[in-house]
Order: structure tokens, then sequence, then C-alpha cells
């Protein structure tokens, strides 16, 4: 089953690499996409949504935390990229905030957590994220977070890198290159898997405003074993 995964995952890979998700105010978007539109709001709403970017520091960020400015607009800030907070890898370092995390909204209903998310402390009002995007938001809160302690160990992935490697050389090494140095703005890929949880949070669902698909559909197992594999690559 999951060698079948890859062919179809190289062909959506092909598709959707054209572009950005387009913005899902569309009846016709299908949850998944709409999900994955919501995930990159979570990463980085406003360059998602290409508004301009908050300025100050979030007024609910705690003042003796280590950031400041937009980056404390930023919903992974606080809840972290496992969606569990001040419990899982923002428990301690620059990142620490003792926020706890989302998952006790997963599977909520999303007209409450769209309520939230408005609301204090959150406070992000239509000036920031216009209905239609906040639905994905709560779309992404709701359905779209999943376990990924489960597929870590020790902060790496437990994926499985053969499989791993057979997805990236398909579907990422086009613009990473096989050996995921190839685009030099960024780190070398090798140096980003030390981050497994960003890393498989990006793999589902995209990197906001950059052509990189979104395989949420294909499930985190897949999402695992890619970072499994591009842990091995040169740092």
């Amino acid at each position: 089953m999951k060698f079948a995964l890859f062919a179809a995952a190289t062909a959506l890979g092909l598709s959707m690499s054209v572009a950005p998700i387009a913005y899902a105010g569309d009846a016709d978007t299908s949850e998944a996409a709409r999900i994955a539109h919501g995930g990159q709001l979570y990463d980085k709403w406003w360059k998602t949504l290409k508004v301009s970017e908050p300025t100050g520091t979030h007024t609910a960020y705690p003042a003796d935390a280590a950031k400041s400015g937009s980056a404390t607009w930023r919903c992974k800030e606080c809840h972290g990229w496992d969606y569990i907070g001040a419990e899982g890898r923002y428990s301690s370092g620059s990142h620490f905030t003792g926020i706890p995390g989302i998952q006790s909204m997963a599977g909520g209903d999303t007209t409450e957590i769209a309520a939230a998310i408005r609301g204090e402390p959150h406070n992000l009002g239509p000036d920031m994220i216009n209905d239609s995007a906040l639905a994905d938001l709560a779309l992404f809160v709701s359905k779209g977070q999943f376990d990924v302690v489960s597929f870590l160990d020790e902060g790496k992935s437990t994926g499985d890198p053969v499989l791993g490697k057979a997805a990236y050389q398909t579907v990422c090494a086009g613009c990473h290159g096989l050996d995921g140095r190839k685009i030099t703005e960024m780190p070398p890929m090798g140096e980003l898997a030390g981050n497994a949880p960003e890393m498989m949070h990006k793999i589902m669902n995209g990197q906001p405003t950059e052509t990189m698909p979104a395989m949420r559909i294909f499930g985190p197992q897949l999402a695992a074993d890619i970072v499994a594999y591009v842990a091995t690559l040169p740092k």
C-alpha cells in the first residue's frame, strides 16, 4: 500500500508544486486542502495571507519569555510545532512560554475554536485573519493535529529512512536537491531535520507562500519517514 502511495505522491507533488496552496475560500476546496491552508496559517498567518506583518509583541506573550515582535504572533510560537506547547519541545529553551498546547481542542467545534481565536487572549481580528481564513485555521486545530510525539524518540524521527528516501527523491529533491543543499538561501535539509516536529508540520501542510507541496493526505507516517531520511543528509 505504501509503495502505491509513493507513485500517487509523486504525481500530486508535481501538480501541487506549480503554486502555493490557494486561498481556501472556494466552496469546492477539499477539506484536506483547507486543513493544510490552516496549517500554514498556524505557521505564519500574515505571510500565508500576504497581509501586513504585525508590529510589537503580542499582549498575551509572557514578559519574561525570550521572543519579541512579530514572532510572538505566530500560533506555533506558543503552542509548538508538536501542538502540545509547554509539555513538548517548547518545555524549555528560547521558545519556552509556559503556555499549553492546542491538543485539548482536537476534534472540537470549529465555531467555538474560531471564536477563541478572535477573542481574548488571542485577539486576532478580521483585519488580521479574515473570516474565511479563520475557518480554515479553526479546521486545522480541530482536524489537522496528529500525535507528533508518537513519531519521535529522543527528538528524532522513528520513521523508516528507506521509504523516506523514495518519497524525498521523487517529491522533494526537485527543489531541495538530492543532498538537501540546492536552496542556498536556507540551511541544509540535513541540519533542519534536527527539528523533526517542525519539518513534519511543513511536510504535511507546506511552507507559506512557497511552492512546497502539502502531503497531508498521505498521513504523518510518510512525513516521519521523510524526516528520518533527511536526517541522514549532509549538514
